[in-house]
């Protein structure tokens, strides 16, 4: 559960830093899903990042990553948070 850990504004910071798109958002199970889109080394880097690091008070217990593929343009625009 990420409640309280500031997860979803880190994980917007770290998308915008890497100059990804996409977004974040908390689910009512109380775990976190997005979409990121970019270049793929950055997407490897934020996908590390979510494995490894988060939000300073954040505990990653588990971090699944799926429906991946190449795009040939991006498709959002931004980072964002989502409610």
């Amino acid at each position: 559960m990420a409640t309280g850990v500031c997860f979803r504004m880190y994980t917007e910071e770290q998308g915008q830093r890497l100059g990804l798109v996409g977004w974040v958002r908390n689910t009512s199970g109380g775990t976190v899903v997005g979409q990121v889109q970019g270049p793929s080394r950055r997407v490897e880097q934020m996908k590390l990042w979510l494995r490894k690091e988060g939000s300073p008070s954040s505990r990653i217990s588990r971090a699944s990553f799926s429906n991946q593929h190449n795009i040939s343009k991006l498709e959002l625009a931004g980072f964002t948070t989502r409610f």
